[in-house]
């Protein structure tokens, strides 16, 4: 791969942008397409794990918005909601349902490559909450985190476009996107990296959670590998039913899956302040003591404090009788105790 250049990734993998640079560069080798009633389908098996990832992106905001107390959880949300959408545009152009000499096909890969970036970026300000340099879920947080991610999407989105459209970049040298789409963004994912060591080592107890940081980043370097280095041999390998896309954006998803796995495994909620929608199930054996309403005594429910029931009349002589019995032992000494 050389500096500033799409020629080498381009022929390893068709890249949507890969299109609209340099005259336009296809791959050495691509997946076959499938004819279905008149319709041609690109890419049908990457498109497959793209809509695996639609489904499993909603699967994981939905636990992360029912952790109440947990620390990141809406600045969290807001990366997922970006790779969301990144998952939806990327599939609308490996699908080809925008097709490349459509006129919108310049403007969509452009949005591609802005989501992406800010997707980077906005991964990395996640692996800096947990710091607490700002009070998680407050305004200066989610907003810092908006406002950025909307400034680096329209960078990248106007790098993009410009050298699609030959504006003020040209598509002939696209050195600035190249470092925008490589460069950028492989420095953010380093940061974030990081950034999650050290705040495993400092802060946080839970040394298992580096291996969720390990293989996140393991799942990621492969899904790269895949796209920019082995997609021609996984093409001819299995005879063009497959390429790199379809390996490298498996991986990809396993690497945000691992995202979310490592940010659940640091983040505790505080059980006594946390919401929840199942009903919490209090369970106490042990024998009867007299506490019993009417009997007399404390009787304590959970989350309550204790309250002192008096003596009614009526159970007097029932609780005299009682106390008599209680001199014999009522189970054998270890069933006595309380069990929890």
């Amino acid at each position: 791969m050389s500096f500033g250049s799409f020629v080498d990734v381009c022929k390893e993998v068709s890249l949507p942008l890969c299109y609209l640079v340099e005259e336009g560069i296809q791959p050495v080798c691509y997946a076959r397409n499938f004819g279905i009633d008149g319709a041609i389908l690109f890419q049908l098996s990457t498109a497959a794990v793209q809509i695996i990832s639609l489904a499993m992106t909603m699967l994981m905001i939905y636990p992360i918005k029912s952790k109440f107390m947990a620390v990141g959880r809406k600045e969290m949300v807001i990366f997922f909601y970006i790779f969301f959408l990144t998952t939806v545009v990327e599939f609308l152009l490996t699908f080809v349902v925008i097709p490349p000499y459509s006129v919108l096909y310049p403007w969509f890969v452009a949005v591609e490559v802005g989501l992406i970036s800010s997707l980077f970026w906005c991964l990395m300000l996640n692996g800096f909450v947990g710091f607490q340099f700002a009070e998680d879920g407050t305004a200066l947080s989610l907003w810092s985190i908006r406002i950025s991610s909307l400034v680096v999407f329209a960078l990248s989105f106007f790098i993009a476009l410009g050298t699609f459209l030959n504006v003020i970049f040209s598509s002939e040298d696209p050195t600035v996107l190249f470092i925008m789409y490589f460069i950028f963004n492989a420095v953010m994912v380093v940061v974030y990296v990081v950034s999650q060591v050290v705040l495993v080592l400092r802060v946080s107890n839970n040394r298992w959670a580096l291996g969720d940081l390990f293989f996140g980043t393991i799942f990621f370097a492969i899904a790269q590998m895949c796209y920019f280095f082995f997609s021609v041999e996984i093409c001819t390998g299995i005879d063009h039913l497959a390429d790199g896309m379809f390996l490298g954006s498996t991986f990809n998803l396993f690497a945000v899956m691992m995202v979310y796995k490592y940010w659940d495994s640091i983040t505790k909620e505080d059980l006594e302040f946390s919401v929840s929608g199942r009903m919490n199930v209090w369970e106490v054996r042990e024998p009867l003591t007299g506490q019993q309403q009417g009997y007399g005594g404390y009787e304590k429910q959970p989350d309550q404090q204790a309250q002192y029931i008096p003596l009614q009349p009526q159970y007097a002589n029932q609780m005299q009788g009682y106390q008599q019995q209680q001199q014999q032992p009522m189970y054998p000494p270890q069933q006595q105790q309380a069990q929890y």
